[in-house]
């Protein structure tokens, strides 16, 4: 069976998680192992229903710290792996996600979502996650970290993030909110003949190293039960995986490159865009599906006769802090809109270097969206 006989090419009415699954199936993922939390359930259950039916594995942890060491290991054996979570199991993985940076193991992590601290308001949206995402773990290191904004990028960014976590050896995380794992669009479905995959370089002798690289290119990938004798620690190693942990130039070679494979590869990784008049005094970034709520809120202002531009960053992680401070040149006013305590925030603060002063506008509790119409009246209130 292949995927298009589940979902025919075309256009479909779906929810932005089942999306997100079709997206993973198209881009090979054929082992999944996960538990079952809010708002993600539905990845899992449809995981559960498909994967067999296309020769894939599906497995249900014990609990989130189990699910996320299972794909690292099904990924060494050369399959395309995911898990999916929300906040709570979010926060258990982090040490699992710490071992796939150090031992450069390719995987897909979602992380649908919702209000925390804790169990938090578990059916409600929220973007409280962005920068445990990135900072979540201990140590030297880089991730990606993607924000879908609608059900068709469910499926689309999905995909990516499959072949970049291929071609850098490194975990990506997409990180869509509660409102947009759960909104129900029509998604246009590819055939499967349409669809990129990076096939990952495979180490074919054993003799060439098996982990690092020159900080731009990696190691070719070293698949298990192909006959090459492989080491995986996550204690420092050197690019064949024997263990070194008192050498401080081994544990700089490898640190420096999982770093600078990704630093170094930013114009390949970083993906945004851009709305609205060049000549706009006003701006505003948002991602996820604030986003939405900003380009529209941009649209209702021109028909005011107030022009706005919207920036939006696809990839939050690493961030597009370049592409932001262009964008902030010559602006009066900068907002950013967020379902959080003021997090992406501190990252345009950073990023704009006092270009335009960054005004927060935020929500927290109970799933409710930010409104086209809120945002709107905050930049009339702080128009000079």
């Amino acid at each position: 069976m292949r995927v298009n006989d589940l979902y025919p090419p075309g256009k479909h009415f779906l929810m932005g998680n089942e999306a997100l699954v079709i997206g993973a199936l198209l881009a090979n993922c054929r082992f999944y192992a996960g538990y079952p939390i809010t708002p993600s359930s539905e990845i899992m259950n449809l995981m559960a229903k498909y994967l067999p039916l296309l020769d894939g594995v599906f497995i249900q942890m014990e609990d989130e710290i189990a699910s996320i060491l299972a794909i690292i290991g099904a990924s060494f054996t050369g399959a395309r792996a995911m898990t999916a979570t929300s906040g709570p199991g979010f926060s258990l993985m982090q040490e699992g996600l710490g071992y796939a940076v150090m031992t450069e193991a390719p995987i897909v992590v979602v992380d649908v979502m919702r209000t925390g601290p804790s169990t938090g308001q578990a059916t409600k949206a929220a973007q409280g996650d962005i920068m445990q995402a990135r900072w979540g773990r201990h140590g030297d290191q880089e991730i990606i970290a993607i924000a879908p904004a609608s059900a068709q990028e469910m499926l689309e960014l999905t995909i990516r993030a499959f072949n970049l976590a291929d071609k850098y050896r490194v975990p990506v995380i997409l990180l869509p909110d509660e409102i947009v794992g759960h909104a129900e669009e029509i998604v246009n479905v590819p055939s499967e003949e349409d669809v990129p995959i990076y096939h990952r370089k495979e180490s074919s002798s054993g003799n060439e190293p098996l982990f690092g690289g020159d900080g731009k290119e990696v190691a070719p990938f070293p698949f298990l039960g192909r006959g090459l004798n492989v080491l995986i620690t996550g204690s420092t190693h050197t690019e064949f995986g024997y263990r070194k942990t008192q050498d401080p130039d081994t544990h700089r070679r490898l640190v420096s490159h999982l770093v600078n494979k990704i630093r170094n590869n930013r114009d390949d990784i970083v993906s945004y865009e851009v709305y609205g008049d060049e000549d706009a005094k006003i701006g505003i970034i948002a991602y996820g599906s604030v986003f939405r709520s900003a380009l529209e809120s941009m649209e209702i202002a021109a028909r005011e006769g107030i022009k706005v531009r919207v920036f939006r960053p696809v990839t939050l992680w690493p961030s597009p802090d370049l592409e932001m401070n262009k964008f902030s040149e010559g602006l009066e006013i900068l907002v950013v809109p967020e379902l959080n305590t003021r997090m992406y925030a501190l990252e345009v603060e950073r990023a704009v270097k006092g270009n335009v002063k960054v005004l927060s506008l935020n929500k927290i509790g109970g799933g409710l969206p930010i409104y086209p119409e809120e945002i709107l009246r905050f930049i009339k209130k702080n128009m000079r």
